[in-house]
């Protein structure tokens, strides 16, 4: 049975520290603040938090510049924190999952400020350099960032290889001695009782740089396989690799049920969707609906059995799903629960990410207003091309990451109840009417929609084991699907946008219990707006 793993009957909550509770009044979330709101996630009943990274970091990308791999850094709190972190959360039988940078480190290692003091120091050939000439590159492989993947130093007369920014220097994992470090200090975390892993980026740690290839390259899955051996499998972790360039087969083989590699894959065939082909992501076309029902299904029926799914709408770096592809006005709160429940019937472990369980928006701000570089740098360089200023504007309004990372909304108090300081970046303006006080005795909240979805996966099989069947394939309005496992079948059944439609399905499902829905009991033969259910039998 699939439940000795618990992370397939498990629900995953990602919280990005700095927006999620501040503790000491400086304006930026801390880890005792997590600690202050373990009761709050008790209660939701998560199985496990994926923390975005607090390890040591100069910050020049939002902490996956990692400096030590074995310290947190001061802007969250110490080691000590973190341990007690991973003790508070263990009494709500939740666990601690790291967000793990392998592919490189921060210029300001300890290793790489080794390894560039001399071609002879024996932490040299951790990074990846090629001899050269100053002005003449080694190639023209690009940074995912923008500009060459190679950097000059002069003192060494020698270029680096850097996927990210020149501060993010890649480690070379074709010397053992680099997979060692990583392997014991995996093992120490371990040891600290974290209870998984998120790794970034994952699928770069292979690359042949001279080659031009950064992904997917020829020794990837020999090194996720040694990783797993020497670390993982060592204890009963969660791990997920973060693998933008993974299809259905690179997934079976990251998420073999063997666990040989990962216990699942974050794969973004559905994310790219809304945004026009060839273009950047601020091009924004409508959503092609149909092509989300083949996207999601395609995953569900290809991994049934030989592999897990990764089931998320946000994440740190995506807009809110219910200004996305929901209805962030006068249908807040059913569209927030149809996008929750029709991801929640779903094989695999569901992501929730702070937030997405009271329904909060994406922001409009003004331009000085935002944080994020990836938004200045967009806006600068669009109105400089002459772009429409209103149009920069709503590209950011729709797309910007700082709509996921604006402050909690814990209540109604002054900052959301964030913070007694300066919030870091400024809280939405509708956190009186959303906030997380309003909702938990709410039994017709977001969040309780959330808190039952979550509970149901560990009282039905089906929802764990079930295998998938795509209902209403061509239907424009309705996304539905079956589930069947062991004599036992639910039915999903939801109306994706907002007008009332006839539900086609009422015949099939008369004899069902509905197991749960976002609307007080109605015509059973027509969809309200948004209007989501599960039958079960």
């Amino acid at each position: 049975m699939s439940n000795s793993k618990w992370w397939k009957n498990s629900v995953v909550y990602q919280i990005y520290p700095r927006s999620f509770q501040d503790s000491n009044g400086d304006g930026i979330g801390d880890i005792k603040g997590i600690i202050g709101r373990m009761e709050y996630l008790g209660r939701l009943g998560i199985g496990a938090i994926w923390l975005s990274p607090v390890c040591k970091s100069p910050q020049k990308d939002n902490g996956y510049d990692i400096s030590d791999y074995q310290d947190i850094d001061s802007m969250f709190g110490n080691i000590e924190d973190m341990e007690n972190l991973i003790n508070e959360a263990k009494k709500y039988n939740i666990r601690i999952m790291m967000d793990l940078v392998l592919n490189h480190t921060s210029d300001k290692h300890r290793w790489f400020e080794e390894a560039r003091k001399s071609k002879d120091n024996p932490y040299h050939d951790y990074y990846i350099w090629r001899d050269g000439k100053e002005g003449v590159l080694p190639n023209d492989v690009k940074a995912v960032f923008g500009g060459s993947a190679w950097t000059w130093e002069p003192s060494l007369k020698q270029y680096y290889f850097h996927q990210f920014l020149p501060e993010q220097p890649d480690l070379n994992w074709e010397n053992p001695k680099v997979r060692k470090e990583i392997y014991d200090m995996i093992l120490w975390w371990m040891k600290k009782g974290v209870g998984g892993f998120r790794l970034d980026v994952i699928d770069q740690i292979a690359k042949e740089p001279d080659l031009g290839i950064t992904i997917n390259g020829p020794r990837l899955h020999e090194y996720f396989r040694e990783l797993s051996k020497e670390t993982f499998q060592k204890g009963d972790l969660i791990t997920v690799g973060e693998a933008w360039g993974a299809d259905i087969e690179r997934a079976k083989l990251y998420s073999n049920p063997d666990g040989s590699e990962f216990s699942m894959v974050f794969q973004f065939e559905h994310i790219g969707l809304d945004q026009e082909e060839g273009k950047e992501k601020w091009d924004v076309v409508p959503l092609p609906f149909l092509k989300l029902k083949e996207v999601m299904s395609h995953w569900q029926r290809e991994l049934h059995n030989c592999g897990w799914n990764s089931l998320f709408w946000n994440n740190h770096d995506l807009p809110r799903i219910v200004s996305r592809w929901g209805n962030d006005k006068e249908y807040r709160v059913e569209s927030a629960k149809m996008l929750a429940i029709l991801l929640h019937g779903m094989q695999g472990t569901p992501y929730i990410y702070q937030g997405e369980e009271l329904g909060m928006t994406n922001v409009r701000y003004d331009i000085e207003d935002y944080r994020d570089v990836e938004i200045h740098n967009m806006y600068k360089a669009r109105i400089e091309a002459g772009y429409d200023k209103e149009d920069v504007m709503n590209s950011i309004y729709a797309k910007g990451r700082d709509n996921a990372r604006t402050p909690m909304q814990w209540d109604d108090s002054e900052n959301a109840g964030f913070t007694d300081g300066t919030p870091w970046i400024k809280v939405n303006d509708n956190y009186k009417e959303i906030n997380a006080k309003s909702q938990v005795d709410d039994e017709n909240s977001i969040f309780n929609c959330y808190r039952q979805l979550i509970k149901f996966r560990k009282e039905y099989p089906v929802f764990v084991d079930g295998d998938f069947t795509l209902l209403l394939a061509d239907d424009e309005n309705i996304f539905a699907y079956k589930r069947e496992y062991a004599g036992k079948s639910m039915v999903v059944v939801c109306n994706f946008y907002g007008r009332t439609i006839d539900m086609p399905l009422a015949g099939a499902c008369k004899d069902m219990e509905l197991l749960i829905s976002n609307y007080e009991k109605g015509d059973e033969a027509v969809l309200r707006p948004y209007e989501a259910r599960i039958y079960m039998k």
